[in-house]
């Protein structure tokens, strides 16, 4: 459902000249799996999972997502996606239901089947309790349980997040990273960006890691175990980013 050829990203800033925030990156995700993103604070991570939303355009190399490539056929890639990062934004006056509702709208769901969705939606995000409440009352994690929610109600094929646990307390972190799990039951294409090993051994069935914008490697984690003889992903982790190369 989603493959990356040669995808590199250069940026051009006055001071630092061309900085290259993706070199040469290739790999692809499968239905019914979860790709585990794995890198540092700014390691490319984001610039990847842009450039598959159609959000930036590679420099060099392409990617197709859903049979889309993301260069000819942006529109088509967005309408198979569903694209979440940790920067949440909401409209303060409307409320969770209604700003779902919007979204379903904006993707052509009809009335019946957005209700449905938004009940499934509701009901798996433990998001009842906070239906009519205006999104400016909301706590952080409401807010980006009704970002997944918005992100998601067209049920999309592939899904993305990025970060999606960052700033979130331990109970709302746990429920949406349940949720997530349960995409990947659901024989979605999901990819999961983050920093945390903890997360990344819970949901990943693969592993791939990212750093200073250069991809080195991808395994499940006892592929990655037997690589390198070690045990925890931190150890293994911390080992593949500083291998001289």
């Amino acid at each position: 459902m989603i493959t990356a050829r040669h995808l590199t990203k250069t940026f051009h800033d006055q001071k630092r000249g061309a900085i290259r925030a993706l070199d040469d990156v290739s790999f692809s995700c499968q239905p019914g799996r979860i790709f585990g993103l794995l890198g540092v604070n700014g390691a490319g991570k984001t610039t990847c999972l842009r450039m598959l939303a159609t959000l930036l355009q590679p420099t060099s190399g392409t990617a197709t997502v859903a049979g889309y490539d993301v260069m000819a056929a942006p529109a088509k890639v967005r309408a198979s996606i569903g694209f979440l990062s940790s920067a949440t934004a909401l409209y303060d006056r409307l409320t969770a239901r209604e700003m779902v509702e919007y979204f379903g709208r904006l993707h052509g769901m009809r009335e019946e089947a957005l209700g449905a969705r938004l009940n499934e939606l509701f009901v798996a995000l433990d998001m009842n309790e906070i239906r009519d409440r205006r999104c400016s009352k909301l706590s952080t994690g409401m807010k980006q349980k009704v970002s997944i929610a918005r992100t998601l109600v067209h049920d999309p094929a592939v899904m993305i997040f990025d970060e999606p646990t960052l700033g979130l307390d331990v109970l709302t972190a746990r429920t949406v990273l349940s949720f997530i799990a349960q995409c990947g039951r659901q024989d979605k294409t999901v990819i999961f960006s983050t920093h945390v090993m903890s997360e990344v051994e819970k949901l990943c069935d693969t592993v791939a890691i990212i750093h200073q914008g250069r991809f080195l490697g991808e395994g499940t984690l006892s592929e990655w175990r037997e690589r390198t003889g070690l045990r925890t992903l931190e150890d293994i982790f911390v080992r593949v980013v500083e291998a001289p190369r």
